[in-house]
């Protein structure tokens, strides 16, 4: 046998006896499986019912100055509403205090000459007054009573067998995502930040760990390389984070009802880039800080919040400052969640997988490279 072919044996030997090793750690400390299984599944159930974009109840007063069965039929409708939560009243002032309190998120007024200016059409015989301290909200109970103003004209022209002349028709044709449903966008992209949190935990606190209790000085006694002690580290947590991509993955399908039409061997090769990604950025956190509290104040600054900011997860990264947008490039979470939402809403659409593929291979290399150059396998 040639010394090469020996070399190579040896060394794939030691390769699996750490991986033994580590399989063995695992399974003894329960830590790692709350890292591993728990966590993940709570911080999918806080995620995917707590962050939503979809209307609930907006709660609304209804100012009529001149109750006429016009307002009557207009009120009726946001009252039957399953959007709207709305009282009434005759002025305005008793809906002011609740509206500055927060109680309510807006207040519409039917004025006194409502009849007469709905009977001409004219375009806004409603006045919606809304809290500016919160744009979103705002914008959405605008949207909200505005298709409410338009779908209570249409229902009037009907009953009177008129035609409508509304100011714009709009016939709306949503693709990828016809329930207009923001679970089926959020849950898939917090799969992707829990991911990036528990693959860079799982190896940044357990190797911590192992300084911490001397057990890598043990290890670094023995004769192996940079190799052999990055694939024994990698390899254990790798096929432990793939389980719990499993387990995220079949939360979302069966619990949430997020449609997935892409391919699962797809989703397995984006998860599995994504995956060692974040497990070469926490062993790296570990070479560097060989503390665990250290290891988890740096996991979650390095990995956790950038992952949530600069994602696009919630917020919009085209509409950041350009500083800000060239920065998001170099969070691996913001190609595994354009890669997540594409493959679950939309398919196998390659144009868009393989350059996300390519740029969190990119950043892997880098970890790995830079955690190759900072571990030492010699005592001091």
């Amino acid at each position: 046998m040639s010394t090469s072919s020996f070399n190579s044996s040896d060394r794939f030997r030691r390769i699996v006896a750490l991986i033994r090793k580590e399989m063995r750690q695992i399974l003894r400390d329960p830590s790692t499986v709350i890292i591993a299984v728990i966590l993940p599944l709570t911080l999918l159930f806080l995620f995917g019912y707590g962050v939503t974009f979809d209307a609930r109840r907006i709660e609304i007063g209804i100012v009529i100055e001149n109750p006429t069965p016009e307002t009557g039929s207009f009120t009726a409708s946001l009252m039957n509403s399953s959007v709207f939560a709305a009282r009434t009243s005759r002025d305005r002032h008793n809906f002011e205090r609740d509206l500055v309190a927060g109680r309510i998120d807006g207040i519409v007024v039917l004025a006194a000459n409502f009849t007469v200016q709905a009977a001409r059409g004219e375009r806004a015989p409603i006045q919606v007054i809304v809290d500016g301290s919160d744009p979103n909200q705002a914008t959405l109970v605008r949207n909200y009573l505005q298709g409410a103003w338009g779908n209570w004209l249409t229902q009037e022209a009907v009953t009177r067998g008129e035609a409508v002349a509304l100011p714009i028709s709009v016939e709306p044709r949503v693709w990828f995502n016809p329930e207009i449903s923001s679970h089926h966008y959020l849950v898939p992209g917090s799969i992707a930040i829990i991911l990036m949190l528990i693959g860079a935990l799982l190896t940044a606190l357990v190797v911590a760990r192992e300084w911490e209790r001397g057990t890598m000085e043990a290890m670094l006694a023995t004769p192996i390389g940079i190799i052999d002690l990055m694939a024994g580290k990698l390899v254990p947590y790798f096929m432990l984070g793939m389980i719990t991509m499993a387990l995220a993955t079949a939360t979302a399908l069966l619990l949430f009802g997020v449609p997935f039409r892409g391919s699962f061997l797809v989703l397995a090769l984006l998860s599995a880039v994504f995956l060692t990604t974040a497990l070469a950025q926490g062993l790296l956190i570990s070479t560097l800080a060989r503390n665990q509290l250290v290891a988890a104040q740096s996991t979650l600054i390095s990995a956790f919040l950038p992952s949530f900011f600069f994602s696009g997860f919630v917020f919009e990264i085209a509409g950041m400052p350009v500083p800000l947008q060239i920065i998001s490039y170099a969070v691996p979470a913001r190609f595994f969640v354009a890669g997540l939402q594409t493959l679950f809403l939309a398919g196998d659409i390659w144009s868009v997988i393989w350059p996300n593929l390519a740029a969190m291979a990119a950043i892997a290399t880098v970890y790995i490279t830079f955690t190759a150059l900072k571990t030492k396998t010699r005592l001091d």
